[in-house]
C-alpha cells in the first residue's frame, strides 16, 4: 500500500483492481484543515482519464506490475509474437494492444513489455526506427521549404507526413512514441 505522500507524477497506482499511472500531481494546503493531493490519472488499460482528490490519510494500492525485456519474433494473425533472450518463452500480445505501433515493430528489436497480473499490457518500443518510404510524391530540386510536409507511405503501410524534399526509397527516422518523422537517414 501507498501513502498519500508516495504519489507523485509516474507512479502506477491500482484503483478497482485497474493500473493506473499518474500524470499530473497537485499538493494544496488550503488556510484551514488538511492538505489535499489531486491527481489527475491515465488508466493503463484502457486509457481513459481521471481526476482524484486523496486526503493524507487515504491509503492507496499497490498493482501488481512487471516489466519484461523482451525481442520481437513475428507476427501471428491478429497477434504479434515476443520473445524473451533468457528463457525463450513467448508473450502473444493482441494487434489492438498496440494500436498505432504495430507500424513500427521491426525483427528482432528489443521492447519493455508491462505485464500486469499476468497479462500483457503495454510495450515500449525503442524510441527511434529506421524505415524506407515506398510511396509518396516526388521531391522538386529546390523545394526545400521548412515546415511543409506531403503524405509518405511506408514498406508496412502506415501514412505519414514527410517534408517535401524526401523521395521514394529514401531512409528516414521516425519517432515510435509520436509516429512523426525526425530526419532523413539515406537517400535513395
Amino acid at each position: 500500500m501507498y501513502s498519500c505522500q508516495d504519489l507523485r507524477k509516474g507512479l502506477k497506482i491500482q484503483i478497482n483492481n485497474q493500473p493506473w499511472v499518474i500524470t499530473e500531481f497537485d499538493f494544496r494546503k488550503p488556510g484551514k484543515g488538511t492538505g489535499l493531493y489531486r491527481c489527475k490519472m491515465r488508466n493503463l488499460i484502457s486509457g481513459n482519464t481521471q481526476e482524484i482528490t486523496y486526503r493524507p490519510s487515504d491509503k492507496i494500492e499497490q498493482p501488481d506490475l512487471e516489466n519484461r525485456d523482451m525481442y520481437y519474433s513475428y507476427p501471428e494473425g491478429d497477434k504479434f509474437v515476443f520473445s524473451c533472450s533468457e528463457t525463450y518463452e513467448e508473450v502473444h500480445v493482441q494487434k489492438e494492444k498496440l494500436g498505432k505501433k504495430q507500424f513500427f515493430l521491426l525483427p528482432d528489436a528489443f521492447c519493455e513489455i508491462l505485464f500486469f497480473n499476468g497479462e500483457a499490457i503495454d510495450i515500449e518500443l525503442p524510441i527511434f526506427i529506421e524505415k524506407e518510404i515506398t510511396e509518396t510524391e516526388p521531391g522538386l530540386r529546390g523545394d526545400t521549404a521548412t515546415n511543409v510536409l506531403k503524405p509518405a507511405k511506408l514498406d508496412n503501410g502506415y501514412e505519414m507526413n514527410v517534408p517535401i524534399f524526401i523521395n521514394e526509397g529514401d531512409v528516414i527516422k521516425i519517432d515510435t512514441r509520436t509516429g512523426d518523422y525526425v530526419e532523413r537517414v539515406s537517400k535513395a
